[in-house]
């Protein structure tokens, strides 16, 4: 398992700052950019290196439980607050998910919002991808944002929202923006003020 996580480490942290790693050189200058990123972010190099650690030892154990499970959770890591999200076909499904999750060394909280929906039509990748882009750059470039600092995730036209905000202004602002763009069905915030304690690891 250690091999794994290894090896696959660098192309979660890419995917995570939607950087190419279409080959070699783009490897490495991804790997540079996407480590200035972390360093600039409230919660530093470390927390963005075992965050997206635990979301690889999470999404390690989903796969290990069941292929579908895996492909039907998705999960977002900041600061030790895992986020789930996702259609699962049952209550015992969605239980196994969350279960494993809170497993992991390292995880301080994990938030369920995974719903009961046997039917996989209801999902449309491409879509909630294309939400998600758009807010992300939207957010990117509002100079009232510190945009680096939040997870988006949309799915089935709902946006989840993990992060840390510089202050509840910011927040609502990041909000409203999500509300502006086209097919969103609701927006659930899981976002805490930078000054807000953080919960510890049990």
């Amino acid at each position: 398992m250690r091999r794994f996580l290894i090896c696959i480490l660098p192309f979660l942290l890419l995917g995570q700052f939607g950087l190419s790693a279409c080959s070699v050189v783009g490897l490495a200058t991804g790997a540079g950019a996407g480590t200035a990123i972390a360093a600039s972010e409230e919660r530093g190099i470390g927390g963005t290196v075992e965050d997206a650690a635990l979301r690889t030892k999470i999404n390690y154990a989903l796969l290990n439980k069941n292929f579908r499970l895996f492909r039907r959770v998705s999960t977002s890591v900041h600061e030790g607050r895992v986020l789930l999200m996702g259609l699962v076909p049952n209550e015992e499904a969605m239980a196994d998910a969350v279960r494993l999750a809170w497993q992991v060394k390292g995880a301080r909280e994990v938030i369920n919002e995974l719903h009961v929906a046997p039917d996989e039509a209801l999902l449309d990748d491409v879509r909630d991808k294309w939400i998600s882009t758009k807010l992300r750059t939207r957010i990117m470039f509002d100079k009232e944002v510190e945009a680096i600092n939040y997870s988006i995730k949309t799915v089935a036209r709902v946006i989840y929202i993990l992060g840390i905000a510089q202050n509840r202004e910011e927040l609502d602002r990041v909000i409203r923006t999500a509300r502006d763009i086209e097919y969103v069905e609701k927006i659930i915030p899981h976002v805490t003020l930078k000054d807000d304690p953080q919960p510890k690891a049990p």
